[in-house]
């Protein structure tokens, strides 16, 4: 995973964090929900560069890389 996208997705995560608090510290149930859902997009995004990141280095191994 590039740096920049780890920093992004930290970025989102945070983001949705403060949300999230936010959200819950003034009773505002959608911004709430809307920063757990920054949060997931970010875990999905996440994983899906580990994915990528797995499958680059089974194809160097592969390539004898």
């Amino acid at each position: 995973m590039g740096t920049r996208d780890k920093a992004s997705n930290e970025a989102q995560d945070l983001k949705g964090k403060a949300k999230e608090a936010t959200g819950k510290l003034t009773g505002d149930k959608d911004l709430e929900r809307e920063g757990k859902s920054d949060q997931a997009k970010s875990a999905v995004k996440d994983v899906d560069e580990k994915v990528k990141d797995a499958a680059t280095k089974v194809k160097d191994v592969i390539r004898g890389n």
